[in-house]
């Protein structure tokens, strides 16, 4: 490995990572994130010869695998031919190629795991190196994770997206096997230093087409007219009064605080139908016979939990009524929100397949290859991804185009073929069928050889045709497609996205439309990282990445597919759409609508279009957000969504307590001390003052008092939630500095607490290293979020709060809950901060009560907001 040199100058943000390098190496494991077009696969191969050991690279694909291999040659070699290099897993070389898949593969061919772990020790293979290492299988991470634990000194990870969106346990094995992430490279380096082009987002909207509007209508009036007739269903409140949680609570109580959310929904739903609910039944969450509680309203998702456990989770126990219980299985069934196990009232899986893949996204496509070209002209280079080929759809007719309802590369093809007016310059590529227009057979004579290649006239359109290699070419299908688009004969060309998405190079790209329902942030970011590379013939070049959405009109919050689609957005930093340019994460930047109920969808579709004429100015915007920021921090924004703005809001409330105060004294100077003086005139002299004084305000009490009570609490809510917040955090980052879970001094770190319209409030931690970050943000994440299921439970109360009915339930972080020693070194800082508290472990009866109270009590409590992590550019 010693022949290794990198022939060119490292790029500034290159050589920091590797001036950290061996800092970070001292665990054995390092673990970068890099976005696509950063030269980590370069990177890479330079840590590995730093390392200097026999090493296997693993990659997620046979085309990122030969990739490795190119880039050692043509950047660490003069000659490209270092031989120190196998393609073979089982004829191990200095540095061995191969994709996780061969892994699992050749792990299968051993008798015994001691036999596997041998190979590698009789090779001396002592380094791993993960490319992407979040795309495994159980089975392919079981022999990795093994195979590291058993021998493997050294682990590098790289990835450009750590799969944050997987479910938690996912997650935690990812970084088992990577170790926890010790640098980064982010976007807006990579800009500034122009190794990224400027870029930006844009969502187009489409409203479902009639049949799927009327399909959605249906299934929303079907569940609603099933939620009424329930609730008036005299035989199923029977049954679910003769449920042992109910009927007998007492001695369920184990078992009743396993199932806390069920026996919440049987509560809310038998008060719903105007059943009385007995103390007893209360006693056992927790609550006081002068306790005023307020049920929360029945909801499709609380009946969604109801059914759940009677016709799934605990069904076993229900043997005796296991007639009913089929039933009530057949009605939802009929109703299809009852299917594998699951039952989905909401009908978010259900209506998100007939959104994701509406045939109204076709038109979408349409419209935005048209304005591209408008925008574009020659210099278009338009990529359309998709996750089918739909080949039943490749010779139809010009009617039968027009009745296509799914989405795919060929009913893609087809729409654009049938409404563009530069018909010569589209192109499919997918892995196996590629279509180009008969214009392009004579230009792909100057790349490769004619004959190499058979042609078939595509029946539907015979302008092109269908093309298929004979094998004897030098140059595969794919570069030769490639090239094409490069030189500019193709300049629309739609493909899949496991062809194209990933590992496919072409630097042309300015315009990228994810025609992709798949909502993973891993593969997004992927498939984004091919329009936001350099090109080196076209330096002023700007990149649009065009996502589609489907909006569910009758949801305020667009519906499924909008949700899914906001969901990729957490993945990556971009540029926002004010005028005061920010680079953050979401997809809050872009400013679309918050309601879509009342929202003109091609009146957001014009500004959207307009937006993407004016490349120059989104470049602009990233110039100018670069030069105010040094570098990024994670930051959590608590949401308090009212009709007025915050500031507007507090001047409210305190001028109503002022209001009602001084309006109590001139009414009583003007009015009722008169009247008071004479007709109590007699009382004054014998009882005095202070008994005239106190019959006065007993008066003006009863007038005013309430609306003084609302006032003062909402005051003080909305006038405690900013420092609040800002004293929470102050708790979480002295607790991690006495936990040891900083390496940066205390003093280094400061709290940035700000309030934002509508109340908001933002949190972020500067100072602290990512690592630290993350932890921060978490734990202060998992404070404001409504409770869930604690280990431990910080209890704040006091005769002044519970009438005021401010916020009593805490969780403590996870981070701090391991175990009861950390939880009260966290509590005396809480103590210090925010005054004192109660800590209870909820894992005892008495503690499952008060758990059990609190997630009920934040149901409908005022503090009922939600949180998102961001990051940010500052």
């Amino acid at each position: 490995m010693t022949k290794l040199n990198f022939l060119f100058d490292w790029r500034p943000y290159q050589a920091k990572v590797l001036q950290n390098f061996s800092a970070h190496i001292q665990d054995d494991h390092f673990h970068i994130v890099a976005p696509p077009g950063s030269g980590k696969t370069i990177l890479g191969i330079e840590i590995i010869k730093r390392i200097g050991k026999k090493t296997l690279i693993l990659a997620p694909s046979l085309t990122i695998r030969n990739q490795w291999e190119g880039r050692l040659q043509n950047f660490f070699t003069t000659d490209c031919n270092f031989t120190q290099v196998s393609f073979d897993i089982k004829q191990p070389s200095e540095i061995t190629f191969s994709t996780y898949q061969g892994l699992h593969s050749f792990y299968k061919s051993f008798e015994t795991k001691e036999d596997y772990y041998n190979f590698f020790k009789k090779h001396q293979i002592e380094v791993l190196l993960l490319d992407e290492a979040h795309h495994l299988k159980n089975a392919w991470w079981k022999c990795l994770f093994d195979l590291k634990e058993q021998h493997m000194q050294t682990v590098i990870a790289l990835t450009a997206t750590p799969p944050y969106d997987s479910e938690n346990t996912e997650v935690q094995k990812y970084f088992k096997l990577c170790g926890e992430i010790d640098d980064e490279i982010v976007v807006p380096d990579l800009v500034k230093e122009h190794n990224l082009c400027p870029h930006q987002d844009l969502v187009f909207l489409s409203k479902p087409e009639d049949h799927e509007i009327n399909f959605i209508t249906d299934f929303r009036l079907k569940i609603a007219q099933f939620v009424t007739d329930i609730l008036k269903d005299e035989e199923f409140i029977s049954f679910l009064k003769q449920h042992r949680f109910y009927a007998k609570t007492e001695e369920n109580l184990e078992e009743l605080y396993k199932y806390s959310d069920f026996f919440s929904s049987m509560l809310i739903f038998l008060h719903e139908t105007g059943e009385r609910i007995p103390f007893e039944k209360l006693h056992v969450l927790g609550f006081d016979k002068n306790e005023e509680i307020e049920f929360p309203s029945i909801t499709n998702e609380w009946i969604q939990i109801l059914f759940q456990h009677l016709l799934v989770t605990n069904r076993d126990n229900l043997i005796e009524y296991e007639a009913y219980l089929n039933t009530l299985e057949k009605k939802l069934r009929k109703l299809a929100v009852f299917s594998k196990n699951k039952v989905n009232l909401v009908g978010n899986e259900l209506l998100y397949k007939s959104l994701s893949n509406s045939p109204s996204k076709l038109k979408s496509i349409t419209t935005i290859v048209q304005q591209e070209q408008q925008n574009l002209q020659d210099d278009l280079r338009c990529v359309i991804l998709s996750d089918y080929i739909r080949k039943e759809y490749l010779n139809c007719s010009l009617p039968e185009i027009k009745k296509i309802k799914k989405l795919g590369v060929i009913p893609i093809f087809h729409h654009v073929r049938t409404t563009t007016q530069n018909k010569n310059s589209l192109a499919v590529l997918t892995g196996s069928l590629v279509i180009i227009h008969s214009s392009n057979i004579a230009k792909l004579g100057l790349i490769d050889t004619i004959e190499n290649y058979n042609y078939t006239p595509l029946k539907s359109d015979t302008e092109f045709v269908i093309l298929s290699s004979k094998n004897s070419s030098k140059h595969s299908i794919v570069e030769v497609i490639t090239q094409l688009f490069e030189l500019g004969h193709i300049k629309v060309l739609v493909g899949t996205k496991s062809l194209l998405g990933e590992g496919w190079d072409a630097p042309s790209i300015n315009s990228l439309i994810l025609a992709s329902v798949v909502g993973s942030f891993v593969t997004s970011n992927q498939m984004r990282g091919r329009a936001i590379r350099v090109d080196s013939k076209n330096p002023d070049k700007v990149g649009l990445i065009w996502h589609l959405a489907c909006i569910d009109t009758s949801d305020e919050l667009g519906g499924r597919d909008f949700e899914i689609l906001a969901r990729r957005f957490n993945a990556f930093l971009g540029i926002s759409n004010n005028e005061k340019a920010v680079i953050t994460s979401g997809i809050g930047r872009l400013q679309l609508p918050s309601n879509f109920i009342d929202e003109d969808i091609q009146q957001q579709n014009k500004k959207t279009l307009e937006l993407s004429k004016n490349r120059n100015l989104i470049a602009q915007r990233w110039k100018n957000a670069i030069s105010h920021g040094k570098g990024i921090s994670k930051e959590l924004t608590f949401f308090n969504e009212k009709n007025k703005q915050y500031p507007k809001q507090k001047k409210l409330y305190y001028q109503d307590i002022v209001k009602y105060t001084v309006g109590e004294i001139i009414i009583g100077l003007s009015f009722f001390l008169p009247e008071f003086i004479i007709k109590n005139f007699n009382v004054l002299l014998q009882k005095g003052i202070v008994y005239f004084l106190f019959v006065l305000s007993s008066a003006l009490g009863l007038t005013f008092g309430y609306k003084i009570y609302k006032s003062a609490q909402l005051y003080l809510y909305f006038g405690l939630i900013h420092k609040k917040t800002d004293k929470i955090a102050a708790a979480i980052l002295n607790s991690l500095e006495e936990l040891n879970h900083l390496t940066t001094p205390l003093n280094e770190i400061q709290i940035q607490t700000q309030l934002l319209i509508k109340g908001n409030v933002s949190c972020t931690i500067h100072g602290a290293n990512r690592y630290e970050s993350t932890l921060f943000i978490k734990a202060l994440d998992e404070l404001l979020q409504p409770i869930d299921n604690p280990k431990y439970l910080l209890i704040k109360t006091s005769w002044f709060r519970r009438k005021l009915k401010l916020d009593n339930f805490f969780p403590v972080p996870e981070i701090f809950g391991v175990r009861k020693k950390e939880c009260q070194i966290f509590q005396s800082h809480w103590n210090k901060h925010l005054g004192k508290s109660k800590l209870v472990y909820t894992r005892t009866m008495d503690g499952r009560k008060l758990l059990l109270k609190a997630r009920l009590f934040h149901i409908h409590n005022i503090n009922n907001e939600l949180t998102k992590k961001n990051v940010v550019w500052k």
